[in-house]
This record gives structure tokens, sequence and C-alpha cells, in this order.
């Protein structure tokens, strides 16, 4: 049964962050709040989990996955991170964007794009992100949740419930998010290249 937890998007109960982190431990899929939009997502070795957003989002092996971290020494580990690279992810996170980068060997390799060893990597600003971060103390494994038929993240918890809920062991009630998904910056090469316009200024990057 689908646990559905109402938690405070300024002041996140850390009862429910921690049914939350047990769930998702125990190989779960949760939906969540971010800055832009609901997103999926399970711990990074939990194969039957990534397996199940693959098919719930109908997703191939081409597609990149993101991994939502808490801050940008987070992403150094599973990242390459030049100069660069290092003063851009400093200035926009955390923030809407998601960033295209070349991953380290602390990536699994199930998350891989498997022709160029290419991960996505974000930093959220939205607080029950960073609690639920904080508390599994590693990265999330994410997709944003955009179902098949539409172009646009899900917003609404209890539509998510009924349309996802038989399939998640959690979902997150944090109230409303932004109808903008993340801005996708590749910064694997000089200059950047934005893959998708999104919420995040593209200006920076252009």
């Amino acid at each position: 049964m689908t646990q559905f937890f109402q938690i405070h998007p300024d002041n996140p109960q850390k009862r429910l962050i921690d049914q939350t982190i047990s769930l998702l431990r125990g190989g779960g899929v949760i939906a969540y709040p971010t800055d832009s939009g609901y997103a999926l997502g399970c711990c990074l070795g939990e194969k039957k989990a990534i397996e199940k957003i693959k098919w719930l989002r109908s997703l191939d092996d081409k597609h990149n996955f993101t991994l939502v971290c808490s801050d940008l020494s987070e992403i150094g580990t599973y990242a390459k991170v030049d100069n660069d690279v290092f003063r851009l992810l400093k200035a926009h996170t955390p923030g809407p964007y998601t960033f295209i980068l070349n991953a380290s060997n602390e990536v699994p390799r199930l998350l891989l794009h498997p022709k160029r060893r290419s991960i996505g990597v974000r930093v959220p600003d939205h607080r029950i992100s960073h609690a639920l971060l904080a508390a599994l103390g590693e990265p999330l494994m994410s997709v944003t949740l955009i179902p098949v038929d539409d172009d646009l993240p899900m917003t609404d918890p209890e539509a998510i419930r009924e349309r996802f809920g038989a399939h998640l062991e959690a979902v997150i009630d944090g109230g409303a998010c932004h109808l903008d998904p993340t801005t996708v910056v590749d910064l694997r090469e000089m200059p950047p290249t934005v893959v998708r316009e999104g919420r995040g200024d593209v200006a920076p990057f252009q």
C-alpha cells in the first residue's frame, strides 16, 4: 500500500522524512517535490527500483538519469568537475538546473548513458528535497515525473497518487510545485550547450 506523507514544505517533519528514507532503503520508489515539479526517486544501487522508474516513465537506455545531490562536494564525488565547470556549478546551484557531466567511477554502471559515460546532476532549491538527501546521506537517483502523454512535470500530489500510487512506495505531498521542468545544460565541453530550456535562465550559458 502506498504511503501518502503530508510534509511541510518549509519545516519538514523528521518523523515523516525518516519513514520515507526507510522505504527508500528497502528498495522503494517515491514521488517527491522539487523546485521544478515532482520527481520519482530511489536509492542508487537499487536495480529493481531503477527498472521500475524506467517502466513508469517509458524511458530507454539512452536516457540520462539524474543524481540529485545535496551540494557541490557531493557532485564532485560522482562527476568530473574541472575549474570552469566548478565556477558554473557554484553560480547556479542550488537551483532549477540539471547539468550533464562526465561520470566518475563512483556512478553505478546501470545509471550511465551506454555510450558516453555521462550523468545528469542537480542540486534542487527545495527544503523537502534537502531533508531527504541529508537523512539518506547520498544522492537520490531521480527523473522528473513527466507522464508519457505530457510535456510538463506533474505538480499535484493527489493526481500522482491516483495515477501512479499502485506502483510507488510513497508519495510526498509537499504542496504545489513550479510547473516548468529544469533547464538542462551539457557541461562536458566548453562552451556549454543548452539541451532543454526550462525554469532556469539560459542566458549565462549562451
